[in-house]
């Protein structure tokens, strides 16, 4: 044995069986298989082959097939009948051409091959080196069976004792994890408690909000209820008074202007708890962003005149189309108009440009104010921030402008920056704006707005019916209706609408949404049942402080026409008008 990369080589002669009837031919194996330097044993027939291999282990049988008495066949089948034999290999040497019958038979004896006489020395050599190395392996394989086989009795040994060791430390680690598991138990008991009141808090958080939002709309709906008839008198008062000059006209813009600040806070209100809930959804379509900014900027202009600040604007119209909800995009910088012109002192420059910047539209709202320290800058779009409490009480407003901004602009799958060098220093805001925002365009059903080539004119008298158990809200509706020229029936009890109507036959109707005995939306389908009431023959719109979305879609469910959400402006009493007027036939209008 030689060791060979550590592992024991067999490396000592094999002893291989010469069988054969003819000395010569077994002095010629002899001679061709010397060279290969293994012990040769010769044997002249198959009963002294059988005795040698009783007394001796052999890598391999050359075997002679046609032998007296006993010839190969036979040999072979003895030796393989024996178990320490049956895996020597045979080789069979024969000197007549064998059918291929004779060799199934002598592979079904054990043979490995066959060897043709006359014997060519470099074949039958090869042959035999083959199967002697794997012989020699057969027998280290042995060797190394019986040292496993050792190991695996060390082995087994050294498992007991570790099994041993193994119970008496499981047992030691079972005493200590039913401690620990009982120490598990009173602190999960504990954390169950904790859990339990953490879900009866978040569910009391989620009742909260719901009645906070709950209250928020009908908070909206209670002020804008109170609102319908000051706007409706303000309308009447602009209609009664064309030539307001002085006093009387500074009063009317403050009012109304102010009007329109009280309904701001309102809707921005109820957008913010739209937004905290994902609720809000943008009407999308393609519009020009200049026009927009246009929009935005006659919103906030009359509170930064009132203020004496001057305004400059380098924007461009029909020059930078965008996929955006139209309203709300102006919403997001009527508010950034508004936050500067109330943060910056009177008689103050605010600038507004807007360019196109790579792939995205910046437009920047500069202010000479109050400027903004670092934390107020990280702080400044947080719901209900605002720049200090001092201000607070002296600029007015809620803290959620801001919040608006930024939520509506990333809704548009943008980004707003509040940058500023100081207190004092002024401000800016910057809106980046996608050119392609990714948003799907969708349609409305909004009324589309009207440009009227004489301010002055006016549509075709209509017949219209206005239902509000408010009084002072018909009333001054009605009024305002008339001085439009247009002839009205006014009712503040709803259960009186389908008599008092026949014979009206209204071609318009404005219906309040909350009312007792009977709602505007249970009229509304009680109307449409009517025959005058026929979607081909009246227009009818919900006049109502409600305005959300469900709101609205449960408007349309009843059969109203459009949504209108109090207070209403003049200009949206007269778009709605001149509306369904152009289609209603001249021989059915009013006189």
């Amino acid at each position: 044995m030689i060791p060979t990369s550590g592992r024991a080589v067999d490396t000592a002669p094999v002893n291989i069986l010469l069988v054969d009837d003819q000395p010569a031919r077994l002095m010629s194996y002899r001679a061709i298989l010397e060279p290969l330097g293994e012990n040769l044993v010769e044997a002249s027939s198959g009963t002294e082959a059988l005795r040698q291999l009783m007394d001796t282990e052999f890598a391999v049988i050359l075997l002679d097939v046609n032998m007296p008495i006993m010839d190969g066949f036979e040999t072979a089948g003895l030796i393989h009948q024996h178990p320490r034999f049956e895996k020597t290999p045979i080789i069979f040497v024969t000197a007549v051409n064998v059918t291929d019958m004779d060799r199934l038979r002598g592979y079904g004896l054990g043979a490995v091959d066959y060897v043709m006489v006359p014997v060519i020395p470099e074949i039958l050599r090869s042959k035999v080196a083959v199967l002697i190395e794997l012989h020699r392996k057969r027998r280290e394989l042995q060797l190394l069976n019986a040292s496993l086989a050792h190991a695996n009795s060390d082995l087994a040994e050294a498992n007991d004792a570790l099994k041993a060791e193994q119970a008496r430390e499981v047992h030691k680690l079972n005493e200590f994890l039913r401690h620990a598991n009982a120490e598990l138990e009173r602190t999960n008991a504990n954390l169950k408690a904790e859990v339990a009141e953490r879900q009866r808090a978040e569910s009391r958080l989620r009742e909260a909000d719901r009645r906070k939002d709950e209250f928020l709309a009908t908070l909206a709906h209670e002020l804008r209820n109170p609102l319908a008839p000051i706007q409706g008198a303000l309308n009447l008062h602009r209609l009664s008074a064309d030539n307001l000059e002085g006093p009387a006209r500074a009063l009317q813009d403050i009012m109304e202007r102010q009007l329109r600040q009280m309904v701001r806070l309102i809707d921005d209100l109820l957008d913010v708890s739209r937004i905290t809930r994902d609720k809000l959804n943008l009407r999308v379509s393609t519009v020009d962003l200049g026009e927009v900014i246009r929009t935005a900027i006659e919103a906030s202009q009359p509170l930064l005149d009132s203020a004496g600040h001057t305004l400059e604007v380098d924007v461009e119209t029909g020059q930078m189309p965008i996929k955006a909800d139209a309203v709300r995009l102006a919403q997001v910088f009527s508010n950034l108009l508004n936050n500067a012109g109330k943060y910056t002192d009177h008689g103050g420059r605010i600038t507004v440009n807007a360019r196109r910047i790579g792939d995205d539209y910046a437009i920047c709202v500069r202010d000479t104010g109050l400027g903004l320290t670092p934390q107020q800058l990280k702080e400044v779009f947080d719901l209900f921030v605002q720049v200090d409490s001092s201000l607070e009480r002296a600029r007015g407003g809620l803290g959620i402008g801001l919040t608006l901004v930024r939520r509506l602009v990333e809704m548009h799958r943008g980004r707003v920056e509040a940058r500023s060098e100081g207190p004092g220093r002024g401000s800016e805001f910057i809106v980046y704006l996608p050119l392609d925002t990714g948003l799907d365009t969708n349609v409305t059903g909004e009324l589309p707005a009207l440009v009227y080539a004489d301010e002055r004119s006016r549509p075709v008298s209509l017949r219209i019916l206005v239902v509000d158990d408010n009084v002072d809200a018909g009333a001054t509706l009605g009024m305002s209706l008339e001085m439009l020229g247009h002839q009205t029936l006014v009712l503040d009890n709803p259960l009186a609408v389908v008599d008092a109507a026949r014979d009206f036959a209204p071609q318009l109707a404005f219906f309040d949404v909350g009312m007792p005995e009977l709602n505007g939306f249970d009229l509304a389908m009680r109307v449409r049942d009517e025959p005058w009431g026929g979607l081909d023959r009246l227009y009818l719109v919900a006049l109502t402080g409600w305005g959300q979305e469900q709101d609205r879609r449960r408007s349309a469910q009843a059969g109203f026409d459009k949504h209108l959400v109090k207070p209403v402006d003049l200009a949206t009493i007269e778009r709605v008008c001149h509306e369904v007027a152009e289609h209603v036939p001249a021989a059915t209008a009013t006189s």
